[in-house]
């Protein structure tokens, strides 16, 4: 299944209001505002999920980014999307829904996307949807944050800018004595 470019997004304002509705290839043409969601799948052991993205993607291809990742439908709302997004792209139906964390204003750092980001508890294994996902694999927030010092051009722009705020919904909390 090739990415649909012809896919309808909502194109909102500055408040994330709806004022229209436009195919994918012309909201990113044009780099119009819209909506996504980002969803981080953490496991017992501390790690975090994250994927390489398939080298067919329109933007992006090829580097590492959240554990799920999709755009909100035209019609659609930012906690249906997460659900759908988690079982497309990893094939993930977590015991509970996925718990909000924050959301971020549309900016450049987010392809002008209005981002909820979301924490998921799951222990694999995920069956990844190859038209989107090259591969994937588990790290600790120490990894991650090494990655970024050393290699940031291997990670997607919007997951670098979400995991500064997001990481500190991942460290391992000490255990009580």
């Amino acid at each position: 299944m090739a990415q649909n470019l012809d896919e309808l997004f909502d194109v909102v304002d500055e408040q994330d209001r709806v004022t229209g509705q436009l195919a994918r290839r012309e909201v990113h043409r044009r780099k119009l505002r819209h909506r996504a969601v980002h969803l981080l799948v953490a496991n017992r052991a501390g790690q975090v999920f994250l994927h390489k993205r398939s080298m067919q993607k329109d933007l992006f291809p090829g580097v590492w980014d959240s554990s799920a990742a999709g755009h909100v439908g035209a019609g659609e709302d930012y906690d249906a999307t997460a659900v759908r997004e988690l079982e497309e792209e990893i094939g993930c139906r977590p015991a509970k829904p996925p718990q909000r964390l924050f959301k971020i204003e549309a900016r450049e750092e987010t392809g002008q996307e209005f981002v909820w980001v979301y924490r998921v508890e799951a222990e694999g294994p995920f069956v990844l949807q190859a038209d989107e996902i090259e591969r994937g694999d588990w790290f600790t927030v120490v990894q991650i944050d090494r990655w970024l010092v050393d290699r940031p051009q291997e990670l997607a722009p919007a997951f670098a800018f979400i995991w500064a705020r997001a990481r500190e919904h991942f460290v391992p909390k000490p255990k009580a004595v």
